[in-house]
């Protein structure tokens, strides 16, 4: 198990950031990014078209050497890996959706309490997103990582979003 320095510094933050503005293509044409993610992750699909949100988390611990969840591409399979933990830096979160789930790492909260999320497929795009914390279904820490000392909402860094993504998945 390996220990994390600080809240800011956890390598899958920090990786996930560089990903930052992968977006969608519009039409036939598909982010030959996400197309790369979709080719490691042996996924069975090779377009950006289907929601993404699981493949993005699932292609960031993937590529920090650490175990996803067999069924990755399925926001709520996140709900069965790793550890349960209480909200906190670095946590992925899983809530409902029509139609599904979606999958986000939260990174921190605003001033009204909204939790923030760095996710895939928010507004067809690697983005920050805000959410309602009431409707996460769970949130997960890696099974190979010490679980953090301070947890819950009040841990979290107080962050402002400029720009409010909307969650899509369709």
């Amino acid at each position: 198990m390996s220990k994390e320095s600080s809240a800011g510094s956890l390598r899958w933050v920090i990786h996930a950031t560089k990903y930052l503005g992968v977006k969608e293509l519009r039409g036939p044409k598909t982010s030959p990014v996400i197309a790369g993610w979709l080719k490691v992750l042996k996924a069975w699909w090779a377009d950006d078209e289907t929601p993404w949100c699981g493949v993005f988390v699932g292609a960031v611990f993937h590529e920090m050497g650490m175990k996803i969840p067999p069924l990755y591409m399925q926001a709520k399979a996140w709900l069965k890996w790793g550890q349960e933990v209480p909200v906190c830096f670095g946590a992925v979160g899983i809530k409902s959706r029509v139609g599904g789930g979606h999958v986000t790492i939260i990174v921190g909260r605003t001033k009204e309490g909204m939790l923030v999320g760095l996710g895939g497929n928010q507004g067809d795009a690697v983005s920050y997103a805000t959410f309602d914390p009431r409707v996460f279904e769970g949130f997960r820490w890696p099974s190979e990582v010490e679980l953090p000392l301070a947890v819950g909402q009040g841990s979290l860094p107080l962050v402002t979003v400029s720009k409010n993504a909307p969650v899509k998945e369709s």
